[in-house]
């Protein structure tokens, strides 16, 4: 228990403060797209209150978020299910995702100040560290470091709104993508293309890097998806259920 609360209560990037409710969803966000919850199983409320060591409340905010990010399913009269996104489902949300991405990347080429782009290159240099090192959590970190950066160097307030929102939903999505080294480094490659456009400026270049950037994820996560299917329970709890 002590180690579990250690874990989900550990300092987050100060960028990005998160509440106990949103820790709690991020945990159960992991324990989905990593297999440990199975489609079907169903999510109750006083057994992750238990786990977590917290009151109900939270937990049922953390599955009201949950339900929002499409892994899992509120069944009326009879609960909360895990649940994953259909393939179609999962392109809207990752072709959403490039598009704004894409348009940070082409507003953040034009509009980024000198020192915006030194803490972009700056942070780029830290994450080839963590890469060198096989340091996927630290890279996770510094990726979401890295495309606040870009966000920010829009200057364009109401942009950055929508963009963190549909982050929000592919979020587990790209942290998990990072359990394979070989992401670490393809990720930090196509990092550096983007990097480099921002630096002289080519907007046109920064947009469509960023675009393919995001779709790389997608296809990462639909193959990804795919092998948690196949390896679901044929009858699940939440089939029976209906």
């Amino acid at each position: 228990m002590t180690e579990l609360r250690q874990t989900l209560f550990a300092p987050t990037e100060q960028t990005e403060p998160l509440g106990i409710a949103q820790q709690l969803c991020q945990v159960l966000e992991d324990d989905i797209v990593r297999g440990k919850l199975p489609p079907g199983q169903r999510l109750e409320e006083p057994l992750l209150a238990k786990r977590f060591g917290v009151s109900r409340t939270p937990v049922r905010e953390a599955l009201q978020l949950l339900t929002a990010t499409e892994l899992a399913e509120k069944i009326p009269n009879k609960g909360v299910y895990v649940s994953l996104a259909t393939p179609e489902r999962l392109t809207a949300m990752f072709e959403s995702m490039a598009e704004l991405e894409a348009m940070c990347g082409r507003l953040a080429a034009k509009r980024m100040t000198s020192g915006e782009r030194h803490n972009l290159e700056k942070i780029h240099h830290e994450l080839a560290e963590t890469v060198r090192l096989g340091d996927s959590d630290s890279y996770e970190t510094l990726n979401r470091s890295f495309h606040n950066a870009l966000y920010r160097g829009t200057h364009n307030d109401v942009l950055v709104d929508v963009t963190l929102s549909v982050r929000r939903r592919v979020a587990p999505f790209r942290r998990v993508q990072f359990q394979s080294l070989a992401r670490l480094a393809s990720s930090h490659e196509e990092h550096q293309g983007i990097v480099d456009a921002i630096l002289r400026g080519d907007f046109k270049a920064a947009e469509e890097l960023l675009y393919g950037h995001i779709m790389a994820v997608h296809d990462i996560s639909q193959d990804y998806l795919s092998s948690l299917r196949d390896s679901a329970p044929p009858a699940s709890s939440m089939a029976a259920g209906k």
